[in-house]
C-alpha cells in the first residue's frame, strides 16, 4: 500500500461568540510531510496554518498499521484458496490462545456506486469512498466526472472487536475545500454474509433517511469465536476521531431505556429459571429437573467454557436479530444536532444558562456511565 507523502490536518478553532453564550466552530487546515518523519518516535511539530495567521503545536507519532491493506480485485487476498486456508487456520480454534488482540480479518470489496447525487455545476461528481472500522480508515481513489463510479478495490482490516460497525461514506472531491457528502451506510460486522454481493441504499449523515444512490459491496469476515467472546468483556476501543458529545435529553433517555431493557432481560431470565422449579408447567419443570440432575452428577470444570460456547453458537445462528439491533442503535443515535439547537433556544428563553452549566458536568457523567453500562450489557447479551 502506498502512503501519500503529504497529510492534511484539520484543526478545530473555538471562537468566542458575539452576543451569544454558544461556541462557534471554524476549521483551519495545515499540512505536514509525513514521509520525512521517523516511525515509532514522538515528533514535536510547529505547523503554520494555511488559511489564517498562527501556528499549530502538536506531537505526531507514526505507527505502521498491521493487517491494513488496499489491493485490486485481481490480487484479492481471500480469492486464492491456499491463502484463504492459511488465514482460516490462523483464526482457527487451535490458535485461540495466541495473540488475543488479533481476533479476525475483514475483507471489503468496494465495487461501484450508482446514481449518486450531482455535487458539481456540470451535473456530475468526483466521488471517492471512505471506509472506517474502529480507528482504521482507508479510502478509494477518486473517479472524476461521473455519477456511476466503479472503484473495484479490495480493502483488508484487522478486526479487534466483532461488535464494531463498518462505516462506508461516499464523498465528492472538491480540490482544497472540504469534500461534499454524498451518502453513508453502517454495517454491523455480525450481520455480514460472506462472499455475497450486496446493494446498499445510501443514507444521510444521521443514517436516518435514504439519501440518493446505491453502493455495491462484497465482504468476507473471518474470526476466532473464542477470542471474540473474551474480547466482549473488555471495554470498547476509544475512537481517535470522534465528535464531542453534548448533554442531550434524548441520549440520556435512550441510555436509561437501554439499561432498563438489559435489567428486564436479566430479571425475566431469573424468573424463568425460578418458575422451572416451582412446577408451574409440569413438562418444563420435569425437563429442568432432569437437566439439573444430569448436570450436577456429571459436572466438570471444562463444562463452563463449553456452556459459554453454546451461548455464542445460539446467538451466531440468529445473526438477523443482531443486525436489527445494531441498525436500531445506529438510528437511535441520530438527529442530535437539531435537538441540541432546541435545547440552546430553551436555555436562552429561560435565562438559566449559568445554572445549567453548573449541573451539566454531573448529568453528562451520569449519561456516560449509563451508556457504558448499557453497551457492556448489550455486548454480553449478543
Amino acid at each position: 500500500m502506498r502512503v501519500s507523502h503529504m497529510a492534511y490536518i484539520d484543526a478545530l478553532s473555538m471562537c468566542l461568540p458575539h452576543r451569544s453564550s454558544r461556541w462557534k466552530n471554524s476549521f483551519m487546515r495545515c499540512k505536514v510531510d509525513i514521509a520525512a518523519l521517523p516511525l515509532k518516535q514522538a515528533n514535536c511539530l510547529e505547523l503554520p496554518l494555511d488559511s489564517c495567521l498562527g501556528v499549530l503545536l502538536m506531537l505526531v507519532t507514526l505507527t505502521p498499521c498491521a493487517g491494513v491493506s488496499i489491493s485490486d480485485l485481481c490480487v484479492c487476498p481471500l480469492a486464492d484458496p491456499s491463502e484463504r486456508k492459511q488465514i482460516a487456520q490462523r483464526y482457527g480454534l487451535r490458535n485461540s490462545l495466541r495473540d488475543m488482540k488479533d481476533i479476525g480479518l475483514l475483507q471489503v470489496k468496494v465495487l461501484k456506486a450508482v446514481d449518486l447525487l450531482a455535487a458539481d455545476f456540470s451535473g456530475k461528481s468526483d466521488p471517492f469512498c471512505l471506509l472506517e472500522l474502529g480507528n482504521d480508515r482507508l479510502q478509494t481513489h477518486t473517479i472524476y466526472k461521473t455519477l456511476n463510479p466503479e472503484w473495484n478495490k479490495v480493502f483488508t482490516f484487522p478486526v479487534k472487536d466483532i461488535h464494531d460497525v463498518l462505516e462506508v461514506t461516499v464523498f465528492d472531491e472538491d480540490g482544497d475545500k472540504p469534500p461534499d457528502f454524498l451518502g453513508k451506510i453502517a454495517i454491523p460486522l455480525l450481520s455480514i454474509r460472506d462472499g455475497q454481493t450486496n446493494c446498499y441504499v445510501l443514507k444521510n449523515k444521521d443514517l436516518e433517511q435514504a439519501f440518493k444512490g446505491l453502493i455495491y459491496l462484497e465482504m468476507d469476515f473471518i474470526y476466532n469465536p473464542v477470542k471474540a467472546s473474551i474480547r466482549t468483556f473488555s471495554p470498547r476501543e476509544k475512537r481517535f476521531v470522534e465528535d464531542s458529545r453534548k448533554l442531550s435529553k434524548k441520549i440520556l433517555s435512550r441510555d436509561v431505556d437501554r439499561v432498563k431493557r438489559i435489567t428486564m432481560a436479566i430479571w425475566n431470565t431469573i424468573q424463568f429459571l425460578k418458575s422451572c422449579f416451582q412446577w408451574e408447567s409440569t413438562w418444563r419443570s420435569a425437563i429442568a429437573f432432569v437437566v439439573f440432575l444430569v448436570t450436577v452428577w456429571n459436572f466438570e470444570l471444562y463444562m463452563i467454557p463449553l456452556a459459554l460456547l453454546l451461548l455464542f453458537v445460539y446467538n451466531f445462528i440468529r445473526p438477523v436479530k443482531g443486525k436489527v439491533g445494531g441498525m436500531q442503535d445506529s438510528q437511535e443515535s441520530t438527529d442530535l444536532e437539531d435537538e441540541d439547537e432546541e435545547d440552546d433556544k430553551e436555555s436562552e428563553k429561560k435565562g438559566l444558562i449559568e445554572r445549567i452549566y453548573m449541573v451539566q458536568d454531573i448529568v453528562s457523567t451520569v449519561q456516560n456511565v449509563l451508556e457504558e453500562i448499557a453497551s457492556f450489557g448489550e455486548r454480553i447479551k449478543k
